[in-house]
This record gives C-alpha cells, structure tokens and sequence, in this order.
C-alpha cells in the first residue's frame, strides 16, 4: 500500500513560493490522471494489436502488463514527488538528481515535439471524430494546398477545428487552475462513463463469448507479437507522469501525489481490462483483428448504430479531455524550466489576477497550434519517442542516486518494493529503448539530434542568466 504522512486539518488554498495556487485536492489528482492518459488509443488500438496477437488470454496479459509497469513507474516517481513537490514534475527530479543539464534535455523534447505534438494529435483527433458529428469539417474538406519544395503542404477543416480546440483550451486554463481542473473533472467524468458503457452493453447486449484458449496463438513469432501489442499498451497508457507536473498546485502535495498516482493508474487499469473484456464479447477475433475503430464497430455490433454515435460522442469528450490536462500540466513544465533560467523568462510569470502561469500556457498554445497547422508533428513525434523512453528511464535511476547522495531528505512516501519496483521499471524501460534503437535507428538517431540541437539554446540561456547584473 501507499505510505502517507498524518493528514492535518485546515487544508484550505494557499499561495507557495512560487506564486501559484494549493487548489487541488486527491480527488482532482485521480481524475487529473484519468484525464491525461485515456485520449483516443483506448477506441482504436485493440483491434491493431489482434491483428498480430489473436488471442484474448495474452491481449489482456499486454493491457495487465502495462498497467503493471506504469504502476511500477507511478510508485517510483512517487518517491520523487513526495520530497520535491513543485511544478514542473520529472524536470525537477531529473534537476535534483543529476543536475540542470539533464533537466533542460527533458524539457526541451517535451516543449519542441513529444509533449506539444501529442496536444496537436489529439486535438487532430478531436477534430476528426467531430467530423462524424459535422461532415463539413472533415479531413476530406481541404482549405488550401500549397507545394513547397518538402511536398504538397494541405490545410484542412480538421487543422482549423483542432487549433480551435487547443485555443479554447488555453483560454479555460489561462484564467485559472481552478476552471481548468474543473473542466477536466467533467470531461474525465464524462469520458469514464462513455466508456463504462462498453462493459455494460457487453452484459446485457453481447452476441458472441471469447476463445480463451489456446493461450499462444498460431502465429510464426508469439513473443515478438507480443512485444509489438505492448508497445501500443504503453502508448495508450502514456502520461501517467504529467500529474507530478502540478504538484505546485496541490493542497497536500507530498500525501496526495502518491496516492493520485497510486489510484489513478490502478482504475486506468481495471477501466482498459473491462472495455478489452466488452470488445471480445462483441466481436469474434476474425471480425477484431486489423479493425482501426473497434470501439465504434463493437459497440454497433452490439445495440445497432445508436452504438456508434454513442462511441464516437465519447472520443470527442476523451480527446478533448485529455488536451485539457495536457495543456495545464504542460504550462507548468515550461513555467519550471523559465524559473530555471533555462527557457523564455517571461514564461516565468504568474498572472498577478487568476494566479496561472499565463505566459506559459500561451507559448505552449501557439507551439501546439502550429504544430497541428503544419501536418509534421506525428513524424516528429516518432523521432523523439527513442529519447523520451530515455529520459524518463534516467528519471527513475533518479530515486537510487538520490537515496545515496541526499538520504537526509525528508521522504513522505518510501517506493513500496524498492529496489526491486523501481528497477522493473527502469529494466523495461532500458529493453524498449535498445529495441527502439535496433529497430528504429534512424528515428533513435534523429531523436537524440532533436536533443543535440538543444545544447546551444541551454548554453545560452544559461549565460544569460549568468550575465553581469542577472545574479548566479
């Protein structure tokens, strides 16, 4: 079980040295990381990994195993959370673990590609599934097509809808943390029962039952078949980590962080374990393997096109959702790194009125925005997966160096299974690192360049933060 210190009384918002609001409570941060994980791969990938995997045993074993190895990293950063609970989350604890340099890489891939390119594919997600609702802003509805000498460069009624959406979004969090979390209260709220719906159909509705054996499907290589289903697991369960990003603005941060943690990722668990369940007492494999939207064809195949529409009405909720804790928990990264002196210092201020990190959450908007104009971001998304896994695998080593070199700190939660949780994680997270690398070496390799180009930008903010005047 999670640790947790005495809980006090009077836990009323206050203002921390940074200038943020304490507003956030346990409950905010369960659903905070409810919110930030189930996006759209929950509705889509299922299908995909059948087509290489058709057995129902290993597919739940991939989503169990997931869950585990999330959790395992949960608790983990759990650790950090609990002694340093500021904004900024894995930046700090790489920070304080290893140093300045270390942290800026962090943050620089997440700011230039993995963090404001997974807002911009959301949002283009968002827009797609829209679509369904309004035929006239689908992708087949092109504004303009411009050639430029990379290719055909095309607009259209999607990338309009998804920047809209990441605009509005960016408003409902730039006039305070509290309209932002209550936003993603609904719509997690929201999305969590769209979801419920599957299991619930699958009971009352279902028109098949699942072959749970044989266990090892009649495919030329289980276990790399395996392997392949846990890479889209590990997709769809990614961002478990952006709630350590708001600690600055928990109430009870060193109590609550863990146990957000804890929670949230157990009920992603169990709510992705149930909707599997529903898909295979919906469809027979034959009809499961290789389909793309398999929440909306499960759900037809069980209540007819009422299903569907209900599907479809829970992406735009859970797409849209997730953008929203996305933004807010990536504003306060930015707003970390500009404390720092290691980004654009404006992105360091509070908005003297709604007490958020206005400039921050406007620069990360505008990124976004142009990522999701430009049609590149799922590329370069691809090329800076191989240091993202890296990054926050060293931010797991974190733990075991700082209980060596500052064991003096103060540690509200103490990793449950240490050392050997922590290092499940970090060995699973170091196995897909090198095969990213041996499979995908170009994308490795252009990940770490995305990285590289980062040293010049740290050198000079670093210099000016140094410059006469500025103060060490």
């Amino acid at each position: 079980m999670v640790q947790s210190p005495p809980v006090s009384t009077g836990v009323k918002s206050v203002i921390d040295e940074d200038g943020l609001v304490r507003a956030l409570g346990l409950g905010s941060g369960v659903l905070f990381v409810l919110g930030s994980v189930i996006g759209s791969g929950i509705f889509l990938t299922t299908g995909m990994m059948a087509a290489n995997l058709p057995s129902a045993t290993l597919l739940l074993t991939a989503w169990a195993s997931g869950g585990a190895l999330a959790l395992a990293g949960g608790l983990t950063y759990a650790e950090l959370g609990g002694m340093f609970p500021k904004s900024g989350g894995v930046y700090v604890y790489l920070r304080e673990a290893f140093g300045p340099f270390i942290a800026f890489l962090y943050g620089w891939a997440a700011f230039c590609v993995f963090w404001s390119g997974g807002i911009a594919a959301v949002a283009t997600g968002f827009a797609e599934y829209l679509s369904y609702f309004a035929p006239a802003l689908s992708s087949s509805h092109v504004l303009w097509r411009v050639q430029t000498p990379a290719g055909a460069w095309t607009v259209s009624a999607v990338s309009l809808v998804a920047i809209s959406a990441i605009v509005l979004l960016g408003a409902i969090n730039y006039f305070g943390v509290r309209t932002g979390n209550f936003t993603n209260v609904v719509l997690t709220i929201a999305k969590v029962t769209g979801l419920a719906a599957l299991p619930i159909m699958a009971i009352f509705a279902s028109r098949t039952a699942p072959h749970w054996t044989p266990i090892v499907p009649p495919v030329a290589n289980p276990a790399m078949a395996f392997g392949a289903a846990m890479i889209a697991v590990l997709w769809t369960n990614d961002a478990w980590y952006c709630v350590t990003w708001i600690a600055g603005e928990m109430k009870r941060p060193k109590r609550d962080l863990p146990l957000s943690l804890f929670y949230g990722i157990g009920l992603l668990t169990l709510i992705y374990l149930a909707v599997n369940v529903a898909y295979f007492y919906a469809l027979p494999m034959s009809d499961l393997q290789g389909t793309l939207r398999v929440a909306e064809r499960a759900a037809t195949a069980m209540v007819g096109p009422a299903g569907a529409t209900l599907v479809a009405m829970t992406v735009v909720v859970s797409t849209f959702g997730c953008d929203d804790a996305a933004i807010l928990a990536g504003a306060r990264l930015l707003f970390a790194m500009a404390r720092d002196g290691v980004f654009i210092k404006s992105c360091g201020r509070i908005h003297e009125r709604y007490r958020t990190p206005h400039v921050a959450i406007a620069a990360l908007v505008i990124w976004s925005s142009v990522l999701a104009l430009s049609g590149s971001y799922e590329q370069l998304f691809t090329y800076v997966m191989f240091a993202s896994l890296l990054l926050h695998m060293i931010g797991a080593i974190g733990v075991f160096r700082l209980r060596r070199t500052r064991a003096e700190l103060p540690r509200p939660y103490r990793v449950w299974g240490y050392p050997i949780v922590p290092g499940i994680f970090i060995a699973a997270s170091a196995a897909f690192v090198l095969n990213t690398l041996i499979t995908r070496p170009r994308e490795s390799v252009a990940g770490l360049g995305l990285l590289a180009l980062g040293l010049p930008v740290y050198w000079y903010w670093r210099r000016s933060r140094t410059a006469p005047g500025e103060g060490a």
